[in-house]
């Protein structure tokens, strides 16, 4: 996407006076205000004071606008007359355009309404405009560059990463920086269940020394409940994780059926009261987001996103990643219209735009790139409500899921794949069909629960080739990229819901080219059909000519999953070798450890239910029972300890396709460590 960054100017208006304002009562002189309203630089209609009783008012007010000379600026001013009982009195309005005044110019303009037929009552308004450079700095950033801290962090990680290589995988030398993998953990959503299994999969992967191998680590719905509460200890992973582990079960095996008392009823009113009063959008979203922090963990958290940034300070844990989705308040479900969004320590970006802010800036009040309303940085409580808004979905995302998801699959491809036109015509139907189906289409795409957000998009303007910009196409997925008047910059807040409700993945920051990903290690937390997130994931990012090894099964895996397959594409390096972990029981049945067998005594610890509805860890059960939490953990654990070859194996090859530049053949191949 090209990016042009014209400068910023400011521009000053000074209403000083008006005079011979005829009233439009019949007992009481004029109550006039003035009304000014530019719409290149704000959506906002500004005005004056009124000034009561008076055909001669003064005002004296200067009023401030950003604005950019590429565009046209033309500047609206109206001068009304205030009535309590009835609309207001339009007296008279001017159109004043910008251009005509050149930088560090200051005018003194007036204007005269010209009326042939009463000479001597002329009404005329006076204003002084001053028109200047802007020295500010932009408090978006653009451009698809990782951000400076991110570079930094991955020179103190590659570091880390190096040693720990060395160690594992027995090598004789450290290795140089250009021979480091960049390894990643992706994990899927699942609420309890995602969260529990995450903790069990990355406390094995400490046991076998990997933790210190990887990068990069994702996390989507209820997996980001997993990374929250980690990052929240700045040596986390150098810690045992038997600790934390052992205070998430004491959550999550506890009655909750004290989150609705009278005492948590008049808590949560204060915080929606003060957010509300401090700047922040109202949403049933930001009562989700304490009822939750509640549920999981019984107490308020001044703990924010950016207090992550001290685990990563010395380069000594993986950078999280939060996915998260923007969609349409309504008109279009989200198969339709959908755009990717990540937020890190660091930032908070949409990568469709190259656009990204710092992550304390997240929900401030943003216009043309700049920060016009500052507000304090939310409590991480308010951004896990967003990150699992399960509540923000429409009919047409439930009617999705509960169909065959394939049809909706191959028309969303089918409309990615459709020649691009320079002129669309769009045909209205038949008026008695059009409201019918106009109805329809806003009772299947309207969100009740809707959850808003500061744009900090809003107000930026296209580049007139945008469309056709590499970086753009690379996230251009939606029926609405062609259009730039229907796009994120133009709408005034974003809506951002769970990823699940197009594909349950938090892969995205990974598939940026910039961050040249050599592993995923894929944990999804999926009940019934295993492969089902991974294949949409590959289906995507083919279509989206996206690096990813093709995901393809035999019916036997399919009916049968093993704990542990390995894709990868021998034909295209840029491919990253995806190791995934779906969630099954297989060999955990008979084996508590790798290689120990159960005796007869301990076949029951065995027995983990992943029947998707009549599992325990179906997603809307939000308490486990402490031997249930206690199986899916344990099951979680042993099949990366059951898989370490393979783990190793890949890790391996990576390793060797970077010396030799990034190329190799490695086979797609699935296992278990034992029978």
């Amino acid at each position: 996407l090209q990016m042009k960054l014209c400068p910023i100017h400011m521009l000053s208006v000074r209403i000083i006076q008006a005079k011979n304002i005829k009233s439009r009562d019949l007992l009481t002189a004029s109550d006039c205000y003035v009304r000014l309203w530019l719409p290149s630089a704000s959506n906002t209609k500004l005005q004056t004071k009124t000034i009561k009783n008076s055909d001669n008012p003064v005002w004296n007010e200067t009023f401030y606008f950003r604005i950019q000379r590429e565009v046209e600026n033309i500047l609206e001013l109206a001068v009304c007359d205030e009535d309590p009982l009835t609309k207001d009195d339009m007296q008279f309005t001017v159109l004043f355009n910008v251009a005509r005044i050149r930088p560090g110019e200051t005018v003194r303009e007036t204007f005269r309404l010209v009326r042939p037929h009463c000479p001597r009552w002329l009404p005329f308004l006076c204003l002084w405009i001053y028109f200047c450079f802007s020295t500010e700095k932009l408090d978006v950033r653009f451009g698809y560059d990782l951000c400076r801290e991110e570079q930094e962090f991955l020179l103190k990680r590659k570091r880390v990463v190096a040693g720990a290589l060395r160690r594992v995988l027995h090598l004789e030398r450290d290795l140089h920086g250009h021979e480091v993998p960049v390894i990643a953990v992706m994990a899927t959503g699942g609420g309890l269940r995602a969260m529990s299994a995450m903790f069990g999969h990355l406390l094995a992967l400490q046991k076998l020394n990997l933790l210190d191998c990887v990068t990069y680590v994702t996390g989507a719905s209820g997996s980001t409940w997993t990374l929250a509460d980690l990052y929240e200890h700045a040596d986390w992973s150098q810690r045992s994780l038997e600790g934390p582990l052992k205070a998430v079960k004491e959550q999550v095996t506890k009655c909750k059926l004290n989150l609705m008392s009278i005492e948590h009823l008049k808590y949560y009113h204060k915080e929606l009261a003060e957010r509300a009063k401090a700047g922040h959008v109202p949403s049933f979203t930001t009562l989700w987001s304490l009822v939750q922090e509640m549920f999981l963990h019984e107490r308020p958290r001044k703990y924010k996103l950016t207090d992550q940034r001290k685990a990563l300070e010395h380069g000594q844990n993986p950078l999280p990643f939060y996915a998260v989705l923007n969609v349409k308040e309504e008109k279009f479900g989200t198969f339709k219209f959908r755009e990717w969004a990540e937020f890190s320590p660091y930032e908070v970006a949409i990568p469709k735009y190259g656009a990204s802010i710092r992550s304390e800036y997240f929900d401030s009040e943003f216009f043309m790139g700049r920060r016009v309303k500052k507000l304090p940085e939310s409590r991480i409580c308010y951004l896990e409500g967003l990150w699992t808004n399960i509540f923000t979905r429409n009919l047409l995302d439930g009617l999705y899921w509960s169909s065959n998801s394939n049809e909706f699959w191959e028309r969303w491809a089918k409309d990615m794949h459709s020649p691009e036109e320079d002129v669309t015509i769009i045909e209205p139907p038949s008026c008695l069909s059009g409201k019918l189906y106009e109805m329809f289409q806003d009772i299947l795409t309207k969100r009740p629960l809707l959850g808003k957000s500061h744009n900090f998009l809003r107000g930026l303007e296209f580049h007139k080739d945008y469309i056709h910009q590499k970086k753009f196409i690379e996230w251009k997925d939606t029926v609405l990229d062609a259009f730039p008047n229907s796009l994120t910059p133009l709408q005034k807040y974003l809506c951002l819901i769970d990823v699940g409700y197009f594909i349950n993945t938090s892969g995205a920051a990974l598939f940026k080219p910039e961050r040249n990903v050599d592993v995923i290690i894929s944990l999804d937390y999926g009940l019934g059909n295993v492969f089902k997130q991974l294949e949409m994931t590959y289906k995507y990012c083919k279509i989206q000519k996206i690096p990813f090894p093709k995901v393809e099964l035999s019916k036997e895996e399919e009916k049968n999953p093993k704990e542990c397959y390995v894709f990868a594409d021998a034909e295209d390096p840029r491919a990253p070798i995806v190791i995934h972990f779906p969630l099954v029981n297989d060999t955990f049945k008979e084996f508590k450890e790798p290689g120990v067998k159960r005796s007869l005594s301990e076949m029951e610890e065995g027995k983990v239910n992943l029947d998707n509805n009549c599992s325990p860890y179906y997603l809307i059960r939000l308490i486990y029972s402490s031997e249930n939490f206690d199986k899916l953990v344990n099951l979680s654990k042993y099949n990366i300890l059951n898989n370490k070859d393979l783990l190793l194996h890949a890790i391996r090859s990576a390793v060797e396709r970077r010396r030799s530049g990034r190329t190799g053949n490695f086979p797609s191949h699935s296992g278990a460590g034992y029978p």
